[in-house]
């Protein structure tokens, strides 16, 4: 994501620090990293960066609308607010927390998440084998 924010000289309005703890964060940009990946292909027409350029565009108009929802910012970050609809139980409360090391909450994320799929994969084969 460096490469990203650092080449197109994005702000955090548009890719915020903490774009890790944010699933529709990561999904635009996960779309936005395998188009690249086909557009620039050796195989692919040589126009297809130039679309790549334009679809680019419309992400950076969505991430904004993404960040300006999940309430990510530069220095601090909480939990993307969620809405309950009637007969749901409240949502929880969000609060804002401070990170002061960006790549220590980023690698930490990283390691829970493989950890989180680790679990739920052993849990999968359990019940699995067990049926």
């Amino acid at each position: 994501m460096n490469w990203l924010r650092r080449t197109y000289g994005l702000p955090a309005s548009v890719v915020p620090p903490f774009w890790h703890r944010h699933p529709e964060l990561i999904w635009e940009l996960s779309a936005l990293h395998l188009h690249w990946l086909g557009a620039y292909d050796p195989d692919q027409h040589g126009s297809a960066p130039l679309g790549w350029h334009r679809d680019f565009a419309d992400a950076r108009q969505r991430l904004r609308e993404w960040v300006a929802i999940s309430g990510t910012r530069l220095e601090r970050d909480r939990s993307t607010r969620q809405t309950s609809w009637p007969g749901e139980a409240p949502a929880d409360a969000v609060e804002d927390v401070v990170i002061i090391v960006r790549d220590e909450d980023f690698v930490q994320f990283v390691v829970d998440d493989v950890a989180r799929r680790r679990d739920a994969e052993a849990s999968f084969y359990s019940r699995a084998e067990s049926s």
